[in-house]
């Protein structure tokens, strides 16, 4: 069984306006994967994800294209110590909105 991770993903291209945050949480509930996805004033997307590690990096991979309309410019992924704080996999829609 994999470990459990937690990892912060900015996803930065044409990402809002193309059903990103949707397309992440349908994919993340597929998965079992926990956590967040919000779309950030600068443009980019805001995910975190925790749960298997095998299925955190499956959700990273999938950043690096998401849904057909989407144009992935540059994926940072920052690893950070799992909390198991989430109940689910949610779309925020404010930034100031605390994780």
């Amino acid at each position: 069984m994999d470990s459990k991770v937690r990892a912060q993903v900015l996803v930065k291209g044409r990402v809002q306006g193309v059903l990103f945050r949707y397309v992440t949480r349908d994919e993340a509930n597929m998965r079992g994967v926990k956590g967040l996805v919000r779309n950030l004033k600068d443009g980019r997307v805001e995910a975190v994800f925790e749960g298997e590690k095998g299925k955190v990096d499956e959700m990273i991979e999938y950043c690096h294209y998401g849904p057909p309309a989407a144009k992935v410019s540059s994926v940072k992924v920052t690893w950070e110590e799992y909390t198991g704080g989430f109940k689910g996999f949610s779309i925020r829609y404010r930034e100031n909105n605390n994780r």
